[in-house]
């Protein structure tokens, strides 16, 4: 489970990528684009201005160490049913209300004690526990972008895939580095409204619209989440706004998933999501012609599964997050020889 300790937060904090330097160091990793003081750390607090320098509070030392179904990401159409050596350290450039893991996103370094672990010694941990993936995940990855390069380029010499959870708030030349290094991208498209993304996330949109187009024009696999939130985001109009961009700039064959939203952080007030309005969301997204949409988070539901988009035949079998049953054969529908867009080995 998860690893709290505490951490000191200013021990091994070597110099960030990513900056420019002036009277206030400006960061460019992320689109908040924090102009930080001496002395002083960016929104995501695990960025410092120490002596004109940017410095990474958090490189190797991951707060949350655990081995997830893949599908646990969720991933649906990169390797099903392998397991991902998982990790994330502290520190987001969101401040979601409807956080799930807020107690290592919204922390600070100094928060918990991590025992330095380094991008080789992940790689080892990945293959001693058997697992064919590395993910960066728990919080924004975005904020150990060093860390998660170093990592990844350790785990391609010896077969071992890196994938990355985001928020997709980053900026264009980080973004590039990382599709060059990593093998898939999972960004959660939080709403399809500036208005929902400053009020609820601290954010803004934009941003995150020309990451997943980024992500998806540099080739590397991709899907895309939706927290479906009741009252705030889950309008048929928003919704339908965001099934049409998806299908228009990314394509109908990248994975959708609408989620249930369960009460959490500071949205505690606010029911779990209607099991029927995820429903009508991916009905909405296949009447669109986007091929493989999901419901997440409704354990037993049969939009879990993934059906060919050609005879409808179900060619993966999944009971929470683990695979019963796949008929992919090559990359194609055993019923019919259709492709079904993926990674499968």
């Amino acid at each position: 489970m998860w690893g709290w300790v505490r951490q000191d937060a200013t021990a091994s904090a070597p110099r960030a990528r990513y900056w420019a330097a002036g009277q206030a160091v400006r960061c460019q990793l992320c689109a908040q684009r924090c102009a930080i003081g001496e002395g002083e750390s960016g929104r995501c607090r695990a960025r410092r201005n120490v002596g004109g320098e940017l410095r990474s509070l958090v490189y190797g030392r991951p707060a949350a160490i655990h081995v997830d179904p893949i599908e646990k990401k969720p991933f649906f159409h990169f390797l099903p049913g392998t397991t991902a050596y998982s990790l994330g350290t502290v520190g987001c450039p969101l401040s979601c209300k409807f956080c799930q893991n807020w107690q290592i996103s919204q922390a600070r370094p100094g928060d918990f004690d991590a025992e330095y672990l380094g991008p080789s010694a992940v790689v080892d941990a990945a293959v001693r526990r058997g697992s064919r993936v590395v993910a960066f995940t728990y919080n924004e990855p975005t904020v150990f972008a060093e860390y998660a390069l170093d990592i990844a380029a350790a785990a391609r010499p010896r077969g071992v895939r890196s994938v990355m959870v985001s928020c997709g708030f980053m900026n264009e030349r980080p973004l590039a580095d990382l599709c060059r290094a990593l093998d898939a991208v999972k960004i959660d498209l939080k709403g399809f409204s500036e208005d929902f993304y400053r009020g609820v996330s601290g954010a803004a949109l934009a941003p995150v619209l020309r990451s997943i187009a980024q992500v998806r024009k540099a080739g590397v696999h991709l899907e895309i989440v939706n927290l479906v939130v009741p009252t705030l985001n889950d309008a048929d109009a928003s919704l339908a706004r965001l099934v049409s961009w998806v299908k228009s700039d990314l394509g109908a064959d990248v994975p959708l998933h609408f989620t249930r939203f369960h009460p959490d952080y500071q949205l505690r007030n606010l029911p779990p999501t209607p099991v029927a309005t995820l429903e009508r969301a991916r009905a909405m997204a296949m009447a669109r012609g986007l091929r493989y949409v999901y419901v997440g988070n409704v354990p037993g539901h049969p939009g879990n599964h993934t059906y060919c988009p050609k005879c409808r035949a179900r060619v993966i079998a999944r009971q929470d997050f683990f695979v019963l049953e796949s008929t992919i054969k090559d990359g194609r529908c055993a019923a019919c020889g259709c492709p079904i867009a993926g990674v499968w080995s």
